[in-house]
């Protein structure tokens, strides 16, 4: 229990002030997102997370390279100072999918390479790792073009590993047959940055975005997944993250704890 750090995103309207809260008393971390950071105020979530002591596991997110041209490289960078000032050494990257428009895929990774080779360098300055996210597949089109944990690995081998790694994520590569395999390398290369936890449910709902499982309700194999990542070197901290709009709709109180329970039962 001691790994587990709880995503704001799961309970995405909870006041952000209770969720650290919250946090604080199951003495777990947290995963900030920017835009509730900016809605509460950068001070006022600092100063909370003084005051009680919460760890910030990761800050999410920055990203969206292809298709933000220099406004986008100019984002990132505060999020980079933003990461650096809540106390977080990962800031967590979705790449962007294709312009409009575009169906050069190869064109769009390319322009990730290029605006992480613009940002690694004020990364590190700052202390913090920019962790490459792959997405499910069918998210290529219109959020990542990064789809498998093999191709973040390739696109970070440029930078040192304190510059830019990857997240794992079981809801994004559950699927991969290569998974396993690249967990080792990302260990081997010293860049798993972040682990991330939500489980897959059939059939998926109309809005598959949101339709992130509550751990032990699907297919992922999250012990495994979970050893994998341990045998790799990672011990960091392990962040539950779900989008899912039956738990928005719930309590928040209420799904941070079978949050809790759901992890000490399927991955703790």
């Amino acid at each position: 229990m001691t790994r587990l750090s709880f995503n704001h995103a799961t309970a995405k309207f909870w006041d952000q002030g209770e969720v650290i809260e919250a946090c604080a008393r199951e003495g777990i971390g947290i995963g900030l997102w920017r835009e509730p950071v900016a809605e509460y105020g950068i001070d006022r979530t600092i100063a909370k997370l003084k005051e009680t002591g919460v760890p910030v596991t990761t800050l999410c997110r920055g990203g969206f390279f292809t298709t933000g041209g220099r406004e986008s490289i100019e984002d990132n960078r505060r999020a980079i100072d933003e990461a650096r000032a809540l106390g977080t050494k990962v800031l967590v990257l979705v790449s962007g999918g294709l312009p409009e428009g575009s169906r050069d895929i190869d064109g769009a990774r390319a322009k990730v390479a290029d605006a992480l080779a613009e940002l690694a360098p004020y990364a590190g300055d700052a202390g913090v790792t920019l962790a490459i996210e792959p997405l499910h597949p069918m998210f290529a089109s219109d959020r990542c073009v990064v789809s498998t944990l093999d191709q973040a690995l390739d696109l970070a081998a440029p930078f040192p590993a304190a510059q830019v790694g990857a997240a794992v994520d079981t809801y994004h590569i559950w699927w991969d047959p290569n998974l396993y395999a690249a967990i080792a390398r990302a260990g081997t290369e010293g860049r798993i940055a972040t682990f991330q936890v939500a489980d897959w449910t059939t059939p998926l709902p109309a809005g598959v975005l949101t339709g992130r499982g509550q751990l032990g309700t699907g297919c992922v194999e999250m012990r495994r997944i979970k050893a994998a990542v341990d045998a790799a070197g990672y011990d960091g901290p392990i962040e539950v993250e779900l989008f899912n709009d039956e738990l928005w709709a719930r309590p928040g109180r209420e799904v941070f704890a079978e949050t809790v329970a759901a992890y000490e039962e399927h991955v703790g």
